[in-house]
């Protein structure tokens, strides 16, 4: 079985280290998402374009759209779907206006005040906060933050989606909470905040493992 890692914005692939203990015995590919294109349907094509065969795909906020997206354009090779600190909608006018702060910060500080921004939001902990995950590209974090922000409504979609798909959110989570996915199949760890695979990896790495079981 081949586990496909989304990793989230602002990080990179190394925020899935935590959780290599549980993918043991396991095929894992963990790409870099970062120069797809700037839309999360580029994003997708190119990952599908480069993996081959069947996917479970695991997906962290910016990972879990794509991982969407990946399943809406191939939904033969999806098999399940575990999203953490993702949503199925799109962004709202309100959010969508407020992308236009960050993507300020990213043009006037660069990566480094998007991290000084992004960090309370990211770990209700932030001791577990570490900055060396953070992608320190610009303009790969600009183009990904418009993928984020134009990203499609895939509710519809998720609801109808043929294998396992579970939502695994924060109680502390800014961006998602347990009662916005009312419907869907949500394990909420109590006290986490956005990115619960990096504050909570051991707790995370049983709902992996018991989620790997089922597919």
């Amino acid at each position: 079985m081949t586990v496909l890692l989304l990793h989230a914005f602002p990080l990179d692939e190394r925020m899935w280290e935590p959780q290599r203990v549980a993918l043991e015995g396991h095929r894992v590919i963990a790409p870099r998402l970062y120069g797809r294109g700037n839309t999360m349907g580029a994003m997708a094509d190119s990952i599908a374009a480069e993996t081959e065969g069947e996917l479970v795909v695991v997906g962290a906020s910016m990972g879990g759209y794509c991982a969407l997206a990946l399943a809406r354009r191939a939904p033969e090779r999806v098999r399940a779907l575990l999203l953490v600190g993702s949503r199925p909608d799109g962004d709202s006018d309100e959010r969508r206006a407020g992308r236009a702060a960050t993507f300020d910060v990213i043009r006037n500080e660069g990566p480094e005040g998007l991290w000084r921004m992004m960090e309370p939001k990211l770990f209700a902990d932030e001791s577990k906060a570490d900055e060396a995950l953070l992608y320190r590209d610009a303009e790969g974090l600009a183009g990904a933050l418009e993928a984020v922000r134009d990203r499609e409504d895939s509710t519809a979609f998720a609801k109808t989606f043929g294998g396992p798909l579970q939502f695994v959110v924060g109680e502390h989570d800014p961006f998602v909470s347990a009662s916005e996915l009312e419907g869907f199949d949500v394990k909420e760890l109590e006290g986490a905040g956005h990115l619960v695979n990096i504050e909570r990896p051991d707790e995370f790495n049983e709902i992996l493992s018991d989620f790997l079981a089922r597919v």
